[in-house]
């Protein structure tokens, strides 16, 4: 068993709460299906994550809840939210709900359920959000080791109920459009200048050669305020359109001699070690 104050990602409890998901019970739900969103809807449930002994503070461990569903014409598309301007860390930007793991919680989904729970109001009802797989970690800039845990939302009656102390805003993005470089809705004549699809790299750690590369996409909202895509948010939907939808981006995915997750997770716990020890002299 390990220490209460690490976890291991993946979560080694995904057997006892990820039953067999009824795929032609939900998807009978849905009034209007594509079958290539029937496709990724299948391949998102028999995803398996890899195994990767990582250790890592617990109290540094978060989860994030991607929330699927159908739109009216039988797309996937994901719900985004708009953090609030009043929020001390990632004021105003666009992100997936969620937050850090609490101690009450037994693995990463009851983390995701539950924050999405209290920033959008959505249901924990796993009959009506039924589970389709939960992915391998992402390191945020801020060192924190996010878990996307990816559901499909099949009532239609669900409504949100913000938060409005940490949610402005909450609205949706199609899913295959993250592997994209063109626009999937009509841009706003103040943002033609501005591409749909950008990307930044940046360096490993503050003197390293090697870069990230992080990923940029509009939201088509940007005349409103809403912040475009980016960061650990834009590299996860990254992630779960490539598995849904079994494609690599149209885009380059990574920096020249980018680092691995593995290997900048390490770096990372490397330095929360280093930063602890250093705190007790």
């Amino acid at each position: 068993m390990s220490s209460p104050h690490y976890v291991y990602f993946p979560i080694d409890l995904l057997g006892f709460h990820r039953p067999r998901l009824q795929l032609r019970k939900h998807v009978s739900q849905i009034p209007v299906l594509k079958q290539e969103s029937r496709r990724c809807i299948r391949a998102l449930a028999n995803y398996t994550p890899r195994r990767k002994n990582i250790k890592y503070p617990r109290e540094r461990c978060a989860a994030v809840l991607v929330a699927l569903f159908v739109g009216r014409k039988g797309d996937l598309y994901v719900l985004l939210s708009k953090r609030a301007s009043t929020l001390r860390t990632y004021a105003g930007d666009t992100a997936l709900p969620g937050g850090k793991v609490d101690k009450r919680d037994r693995n990463a989904e009851e983390t995701a359920r539950r924050e999405a729970f209290e920033e959008i109001g959505l249901a924990t009802d796993k009959s009506k959000v039924p589970l389709l797989c939960v992915l391998e970690p992402f390191l945020a800039g801020n060192g924190v080791l996010i878990t996307p845990v990816v559901v499909l939302v099949l009532d239609n009656m669900l409504r949100p109920v913000l938060n409005t102390p940490e949610v402005a805003q909450l609205f949706s993005h199609p899913l295959a459009s993250f592997l994209s470089t063109e626009s999937p809705f009509p841009q706003d004549q103040s943002m033609v200048e501005f591409p749909y699809y950008s990307y930044e790299d940046t360096p490993f750690h503050r003197g390293s050669p090697r870069k990230i590369r992080l990923h940029h996409f509009l939201t088509g909202r940007e005349a409103g305020g809403v912040k475009p895509i980016f960061g650990v948010t834009a590299a996860i939907m990254i992630r779960v359109a490539s598995i849904g939808y079994g494609l690599e981006p149209e885009f380059l995915l990574k920096a020249p001699s980018q680092p691995g997750m593995r290997e900048r997770v390490e770096y990372a716990s490397n330095e929360n070690k280093r930063a602890q020890a250093k705190a007790k002299l």
